[in-house]
């Protein structure tokens, strides 16, 4: 992946992650950073599916139902563990079955399965019940409303902008990871073999590079990548999460267009 050589460049050189004049003054002066969409967003779904696994496609098809939902982040990270039952996934990562493994050791109760949506990187539902869903959404959007990061995300040129406000007044700072994944808007895969023989499977906001690019630290951030780092030949999107750890609380999301 095209995205790997420039993080050496992002975590060396700090030309590329900078905070901006001032930042370290009083924080009565604190530079405003907005959200890239007036619209907030309520909620990241990262829902973890296979295309052997026979229980997944109707949470394919509620994800793809959420990706319609202007204040939800819906994405798709498909995993590589039902492989053996005889059909592999044509869009599978071992790093999504690391991420969907990561979550369950931080949430302390070792449930892996799918399809599985973990909902603000915290509480986790069945990805074909949408009651469910809504339920997790509404608990953890709630507790999350005063810890949102403000940011924006847009490209310019051919540069992708990030830029990271102040924590919220009165939150509790917790080094947080800058994500960044590059992603398929929609993908269709004939099923040959497996649980999902002879379907046509429709996927949506698949996953293909999730890489961290930085650390927030409670401070004004800025970070700048070429376009050329993370256009691939099957990518239209491009989102920003920021997480506490790598496994926490997602407390800031953005979308942005690659073209």
């Amino acid at each position: 992946m095209r995205l790997r050589p420039l993080l050496s460049l992002f975590l060396g050189f700090s030309a590329f992650a900078t905070c901006p004049a001032g930042a370290e003054e009083a924080q009565s002066t604190r530079p405003k950073v907005t959200q890239s969409s007036d619209t907030p967003i309520r909620a990241v779904l990262e829902l973890f599916t296979s295309q052997g696994c026979s229980s997944c496609p109707p949470a394919d098809v509620v994800l793809k139902d959420y990706a319609n939902d202007p204040t939800v982040i819906a994405l798709s990270l498909p995993v590589d563990y039902w492989d053996y039952l005889g059909w592999k996934d044509t869009f599978a990562s071992p790093r999504n079955s690391d991420r969907q493994r990561a979550y369950a050791k931080a949430r302390g109760d070792g449930a892996i399965y799918t399809p599985q949506i973990v909902v603000n990187g915290t509480l986790h539902a069945n990805g074909a019940l949408k009651a469910d869903i809504e339920n997790a959404i509404d608990l953890t959007s709630k507790n999350s409303a005063q810890t949102r990061v403000p940011l924006r995300f847009w490209q310019e040129n051919n540069t992708l902008n990030i830029a990271a406000g102040w924590a919220p007044d009165g939150t509790e700072v917790r080094e947080a990871t800058i994500w960044l994944a590059a992603v398929q808007m929609s993908g269709t895969v004939d099923i040959q073999k497996g649980e999902n023989a002879g379907q046509a499977l429709i996927y949506t906001n698949i996953v293909r590079e999730l890489t961290p690019i930085g650390l927030w630290k409670g401070k004004p951030l800025m970070i700048q990548i070429p376009r050329s780092a993370v256009m691939q030949a099957t990518t239209q999107k491009s989102v920003v999460l920021v997480q506490e750890g790598k496994a926490g609380p997602i407390i800031g999301a953005a979308w942005a267009g690659l073209w």
